[in-house]
């Protein structure tokens, strides 16, 4: 965990895109929020361009059909590792997949432990099992 879930426009990236896209965003996820190599939990919908309204907050940032809106829960992270995290996520998201960093919109939404089952109808963060 943190769970990560990616939104884009559908037919815009084949399946070896996706897979670099969900590699790239794990690795600056290990990198800046210090989890085990096996804690990915990412999922991937696809929408279709008129379902998916990306744009600025009057910022002024272009955005393409190639935009991912990335939406993340997780357990409280500090402001550095959250900074940190959206730095390596756009500049390995730029390098492995292409992408502009214009086109990368992230929301962090963080929860604590209880919120946590990773099966077996238990809370493994307050069993003491994680």
């Amino acid at each position: 965990m943190p769970l990560l879930h990616f939104h884009i426009i559908k037919g815009s990236r084949s399946a070896t895109e996706i897979r670099s896209l969900l590699d790239s965003a794990h690795q600056a996820m290990l990198q800046a929020f210090k989890v085990p190599e096996r804690d990915r939990y990412q999922l991937v919908s696809e929408h279709d361009q008129t379902h998916m309204i990306i744009e600025d907050t009057g910022l002024n940032i272009p955005r393409t059909d190639k935009v991912v809106l990335l939406q993340v829960v997780s357990r409280p992270r500090s402001k550095e590792q959250i900074a940190e995290f959206y730095k390596l996520l756009a500049e390995n998201l730029e390098q492995d997949c292409g992408l502009a960093a214009s086109d990368l919109m992230v929301s962090i939404v963080q929860n604590s432990d209880e919120h946590w089952s990773f099966g077996l109808g238990r809370a493994q963060f307050l069993t003491g099992e994680l």
